[in-house]
């Protein structure tokens, strides 16, 4: 068993350190209560993974009832470099962004900036993308928020979906050209289905994020310092690393061992593949994506689900994370598999006997598809947050579902 780290912060929470590298303290300090029995299936589970080379490195924090009772870095941060993972590695954020752009939008929409139900062309009046009959239907900023605007995603369609043959950028490659072309290519390919009528992950964050633009007058990176970073005292979320010496190197899944990720590097997810370019993290020519633009450490994530968690304070009503925490969807959407639905920013478990899980109803969760997988038990008072450098293990992997296993017991 590794001894505890004495002291540390999160949650506004971390104050971390890595081997060789200095403390950074990011907040306050608040307590911890290791649980050793916790640990003793969490470490098993960790060190499976990397002995089994299904991960080069990772980070996994459990918060309870606001106390941190497991925390560990472990693995490699760089492989090739012999970079041991600090818990204050710096991790591409890939899906992690969406929840805190979607904080970000619902901020505005209690500021009176937005409102959920106004059209997506009252910001951005050339966005008209068209159904299979050539009608053009209103899309609402509600529907961009869940996911039922009939957007789709890149990653999700077979090469020859307009969104390829369009070019059309999901925010994790190299496309060097702008948000607004972004948009522009966007809203030339089909939707999927009439908004309103179906749920399907897509491109939504990047459409609201191109919204708070032109809402506010401001860059989607200031807009989401000044309404959630700042005020939780995160100094390393952000769209562009500030520290690049503590990016975790990504990797990909192979057999003997994961391979290292390479710029527009395409990785099979299954009949489609993901666009992944590792430098966009460092590219401050890069348009922020919404969906999948951010950067930041394990503890940054935590402090954001422990302000959910908690109710929204510092940034939000209690009232309006009540409302991104309600499946807005239905579990006929089964956004992770059978029983989940979907709020604002991330899934909402309905039925759990359905889902097979031993998260209660209302649990929120989500991933990343850099490697990365989270989720807030609030009835059990549980955060968790699993960040990898391997993809696609960390996000989907049998990892994620032995961690969860192993917080509660299983």
């Amino acid at each position: 068993m590794r001894p505890w780290i004495s002291s540390f912060a999160i949650a506004a929470s971390l104050v971390v350190a890595s081997p060789g590298l200095a403390a950074t303290p990011l907040a306050p300090a608040v307590a911890t209560a290791p649980d050793a029995a916790l640990a003793a299936r969490l470490d098993k589970v960790v060190d499976t993974a990397l002995a089994e080379h299904r991960l080069v490195g990772t980070v996994v924090l459990v918060a309870r009832d606001g106390k941190v009772v497991y925390h560990r870095a472990a693995g490699l941060a760089d492989r090739e470099a012999n970079r041991p993972m600090g818990e204050n590695a710096v991790f591409r954020l890939s899906s992690v962004t969406k929840p805190f752009v979607s904080v970000a939008v619902m901020k505005l929409v209690e500021d009176g900036k937005l409102k959920l139900d106004d059209p997506v062309t009252k910001w951005l009046p050339d966005f008209k993308p068209k159904l299979a009959d050539g009608t053009t239907p209103v899309i609402t900023l509600r529907q961009l928020l869940n996911h039922t605007s009939g957007l789709t995603y890149g990653l999700a369609e077979a090469p020859s979906h307009p969104y390829h043959t369009l070019g059309v950028s999901d925010g994790i490659d190299l496309s060097g050209i702008s948000l607004d072309e972004n948009m522009r290519r966007l809203g030339q390919a089909p939707l999927a289905f009439p908004p309103g009528s179906a749920w399907r992950y897509s491109l939504a964050i990047d459409v609201l994020g191109s919204v708070v633009e032109k809402a506010t007058g401001k860059p989607l990176p200031q807009v989401v310092a000044e309404t959630v970073t700042a005020p939780l005292g995160l100094a390393d979320a952000g769209f562009v690393a500030r520290d690049p010496a503590r990016l975790a190197t990504p990797y990909v899944n192979a057999q003997p061992a994961p391979t290292r990720m390479t710029d527009n590097q395409d990785v099979s997810l299954g009949a489609t593949a993901v666009r992944f370019a590792p430098s966009r993290a460092t590219d401050k020519t890069a348009f922020p994506s919404g969906g999948a633009g951010m950067v930041g450490t394990a503890g940054d994530v935590l402090a954001l689900l422990e302000t959910v968690r908690k109710g929204g304070a510092p940034i939000l009503k209690a009232s309006t994370v009540a409302e991104m925490t309600k499946d807005q969807v239905g579990p006929q959407a089964a956004t992770q598999g059978p029983g989940w639905g979907f709020g604002y920013g991330w899934a909402v478990l309905d039925d759990p006997a359905v889902a097979k899980t031993p998260q209660a109803a209302g649990t929120i969760a989500w991933g990343g598809v850099y490697g990365h997988n989270w989720f807030v038990d609030g009835k059990a008072g549980l955060t968790v947050v699993i960040m990898t450098n391997t993809a696609f293990e960390g996000m989907n992997g049998p990892f994620t579902t032995q961690v969860r296993d192993a917080v509660y017991g299983r």
